[in-house]
């Protein structure tokens, strides 16, 4: 049976799940970078109770 690995990501940006209410700061980064040609995403990490804005990690 074959198996296959998530791709490799890269964290650009980590913030705080507790901000002000309609305050989207992760979105506006992600937002930016992908205005800058970067395919950043926004995830959430339960763990660390943070929103991570991530991108694939590309290799050689």
């Amino acid at each position: 049976m074959a198996t296959t690995s998530a791709p490799a990501r890269t964290v650009l940006e980590r913030f705080p799940a507790g901000g002000p209410r309609g305050s989207w700061p992760a979105e506006e980064y992600a937002a930016n970078q992908r205005g800058q040609g970067t395919n950043a995403q926004v995830v959430m990490d339960l763990r660390t109770d943070q929103f991570l804005v991530v991108a694939d990690t590309t290799t050689p």
